[in-house]
């Protein structure tokens, strides 16, 4: 028992470190000398660095938060490995920490993103399934309607019912896969709250690429 709760505190411990560094802000202050969470919906994510500085920085900053999911759970099983851990996913523990980590980030003063590439990096390492599914129900979703946060919700609330299914479908226990789903789905969701109330009411901004890139914002 004393081992398996090291192992589970030092899988979350590292997960949550891991998720805690802001592409967002990291690439901001590289690229601009700046912090992006100063400028636009003052959030730490890659849409945000997409409308202040542009492409090249935006695709940085979701290649590192997207990243940083998957690395926290394929570091979590592998220390679960190390302490001969088994019946137990680490890739969850994890994960859920790295989520924890890139919204309230210790290393930028806990103001951190939304959640969204890093959860998608968590889901490809978890279920891979369930990550190609949302992709081909997001993508074309997103460059229909051009909303991200739209996207990113409605993909939120689909991660549980198709971690379910996908379960089922494979004769899999579904009931603990589930539950982190919905708590990650939750998560996201709430930290989309005010996009909720400005898509409610009709102002939420469309995505538009900018005409060039700006070091000076």
């Amino acid at each position: 028992m004393e081992t398996t709760i090291l192992a589970v505190l030092c899988a979350a411990l590292l997960g949550y470190l891991l998720g805690s560094i802001s592409f967002a802000v990291i690439v901001s202050r590289i690229y601009a000398h700046d912090d992006v969470r100063e400028h636009g919906s003052h959030n730490a994510g890659m849409t945000n660095v997409l409308r202040v500085y542009g492409v090249v920085p935006a695709a940085f900053t979701l290649l590192g938060d997207f990243t940083k999911g998957l690395a926290a759970v394929i570091l979590g099983r592998m220390i679960f490995d190390a302490f001969g851990i088994v019946g137990m996913d680490a890739g969850y523990i994890a994960g859920l920490a790295a989520l924890l980590g890139h919204l309230f980030p210790v290393w930028f003063g806990f103001r951190g993103g939304k959640g969204v590439l890093t959860s998608l990096g968590i889901v490809l390492a978890v279920n891979p399934i369930v990550f190609v599914i949302l992709l081909l129900i997001m993508l074309p979703v997103l460059f229909a309607v051009r909303i991200v946060s739209l996207v990113s919700i409605t993909g939120a609330a689909l991660y549980p019912l198709l971690t379910y299914m996908v379960k089922v479908f494979c004769h899999q226990p579904p009931l603990w896969d589930t539950v982190f789903a919905v708590i990650f789905a939750a998560l996201v969701i709430w930290m989309h709250r005010s996009n909720i109330k400005r898509l409610l009411n009709g102002t939420e901004k469309r995505l538009t690429l900018p005409k060039k890139e700006n070091k000076n914002k």
